[in-house]
């Protein structure tokens, strides 16, 4: 059995925010309430997360989740990565480190910031004090194995930093964050229809560096997936608002929401 659990579905402020409140979103709608963003997957026997928002702790809590064998990054805003010093509690629960990947460019801003929570060459050490995650570089187009999980990592174009997308299993998932455009040597790497592709719409009309709609379907059309999930919505991104225009596109795709839950059968 494979598993996803939408921990966050927000962009960067969340919802609501300071600034806007709810914005253009129904108060009254609960699936409008949305942490920042971040998933945890079951896949391949692999227990990982995309990217640890300032929102980890109470996401773990809340979803019970104790143990974890990766964290794979995205890019490196806070809102994808500076939850990332509440892993020690899982190194307590395991006692032991936790590997992270992420591209070389991100990993080096995570050595500069957080370079105290790293432990090269799996070094344990004590996680009373600090976490313990060992760092892994990759190459985009290039795959790798972790056990049983086939990870291929791409780079995804147009944000204001480097964004890495996730294709595993050949495309069995396939999760892009932030990002305007995908080359199509990229998408190519895609092998399989996937069951689940997990894509950002922080607003309707997309920004200079975020994808919009229109565009976003363009990809669902093109990779034909049997069900694409819309994550990191900003307070412009009502929800029943956002369904609505995914039901009149015809394709399988709808908007998560906070603590949403995907199962399937590998």
């Amino acid at each position: 059995m494979s598993k996803i659990i939408i921990m966050g579905s927000g962009a960067a402020p969340g919802v609501p925010c300071l600034s806007r409140g709810f914005g253009d979103c129904n108060p009254d709608n609960k699936k409008n309430y949305r942490m920042r963003a971040g998933t945890y997957m079951e896949l391949s026997g692999l227990r990982f997360l995309i990217d640890t928002s300032p929102d980890l702790r109470s996401q773990l809590l809340f979803h019970h989740i104790r143990k974890l064998d990766a964290v794979f990054y995205t890019h490196i805003h806070a809102d994808h990565l500076h939850g990332v010093d509440d892993l020690r509690e899982i190194n307590r629960i395991m006692q032991k480190p936790i590997d992270i990947f992420s591209s070389e460019f991100n990993m080096q801003y995570i050595r500069q910031r957080f370079g105290y929570l790293l432990t090269d060459n799996g070094k344990e050490v004590n996680p009373v004090y600090r976490a313990a995650l060992t760092p892994h570089t990759f190459t985009y187009n290039e795959s790798f194995y972790i056990h049983q999980l086939k990870v291929t990592p791409v780079a995804l174009n147009g944000h204001n930093v480097e964004v890495s997308g996730y294709i595993f299993n050949d495309g069995e998932v396939v999760h892009f964050a932030d990002f305007k455009s995908v080359d199509e040597a990229a998408l190519q790497l895609i092998k399989q229809k996937p069951k689940v592709m997990i894509m950002p719409l922080t607003t309707p009309d997309g920004t200079r560096y975020h994808v919009g709609f229109d565009e976003l379907c363009s990809y669902a059309q093109k990779l034909q997936p049997e069900r694409v999930l819309i994550n990191h919505m900003a307070s412009e991104c009502d929800f029943d608002v956002i369904s609505e225009m995914c039901q009149k596109t015809g394709l399988p795709i709808e908007p998560v929401y906070d603590g949403m839950v995907i199962v399937w059968d590998e």
